[in-house]
């Protein structure tokens, strides 16, 4: 198999693909018959071929994607107006507890934000496929460890963890610490680039 039709395989699949691949499910377009490393070089430079244009190539978590370009989403709202959901003050508190903390538990959770965390704000994380169950702390109870998902780091564009804004230290004042809140939730508010 010649590197262009490698190629013109490899962009069908990810146009099409609803979600993002990993290298290993790319790799089996090909029966494994192209390496990791070449697989890697296809992809980038098919990432370069379409710079610039409405769709990108993006490498998540969760693997690689076309999404259109940021830069559009204005105009691309226009033909799905529906507003993205609004997640209360709890959920984002909560939410950004678990991704800076994981794994935690409920008690710590409730320890740092000071009150209890109810079960529908948990609920609406797992559900939008955000958190998870990682495990279970090893002491009396048995209380459930909670970390992100690859799903929120996709949501969010990021490859990992490390990608997410730096926190202030405790002592920064509170406009810092509003305009820091106010990006993650723009953040997870905006719409994603669609999927092609």
């Amino acid at each position: 198999m010649n590197t262009i039709e490698a190629t013109r395989i490899l962009e069908a699949a990810l146009l099409t693909s609803r979600e993002p691949l990993s290298l290993a499910r790319l790799r089996s377009l090909y029966d494994d018959a192209v390496g990791s490393d070449t697989l890697r070089q296809l992809l980038e430079d098919l990432r370069l071929a379409w710079r610039g244009r409405s769709l990108e190539l993006v490498c998540l978590a969760g693997g690689w994607r076309f999404q259109s370009s940021p830069q559009l989403a204005p105009f691309l709202q226009r033909l799905n107006p529906e507003k993205p959901p609004r997640y209360s003050r709890a959920v984002m508190e909560t939410l950004a507890i678990i991704a800076y903390r994981q794994p935690v538990t409920r008690g710590d959770i409730e320890s740092i934000r000071g009150v209890t965390v109810s079960a529908q704000v948990l609920r609406t994380l797992e559900e939008r496929g955000w958190i998870e169950t990682l495990g279970h702390k090893e002491v009396v109870g048995r209380p459930a460890l909670l970390g992100t998902t690859r799903q929120f780091l996709d949501d969010l564009g990021l490859q990992s963890l490390a990608q997410l804004p730096a926190l202030n230290t405790p002592s920064a004042d509170s406009s810092a610490r509003q305009q820091r809140d106010e990006r993650l939730t723009a953040t997870l508010e905006a719409p994603k680039g669609a999927i092609a």
